[in-house]
């Protein structure tokens, strides 16, 4: 029985590692711009709370789409939102999405 208890506790670590090590990044080469149609428009901000958040591509069916900016309440006190950018990448770039540091 303490046979079971190892292996099932070892099987739990390397799935546990698996996982956590697992990260997917989508690599695209397009030519891609602001979309002749968007118009950034900054709206009244909600609260002094309020942080804006610029405009971005976010994957979407193995491509990248445009999505405006908008207002977010940050997740936590102190937290700074970092734009996304794309960073060059062999032949082409990969796009690094924002996130809240």
């Amino acid at each position: 029985m303490k046979n079971y208890g190892k292996i099932l506790m070892l099987a739990s670590v390397i799935s546990l590692f698996a996982v956590a090590s697992s990260s997917a990044q989508v690599i695209v080469r397009a030519r891609l711009g602001r979309p002749r149609t968007a118009v950034v428009v900054r709206p009244v901000r909600p609260t002094p709370r309020h942080v804006w958040v610029s405009e971005e591509w976010v994957p979407s069916g193995g491509t990248y789409v445009y999505r405006q900016g908008y207002w977010a309440e940050p997740p936590r006190p102190r937290a700074v939102w970092v734009a996304g950018r794309w960073r060059h990448h062999h032949h082409g770039y990969a796009w690094v999405g924002g996130y809240w540091r």
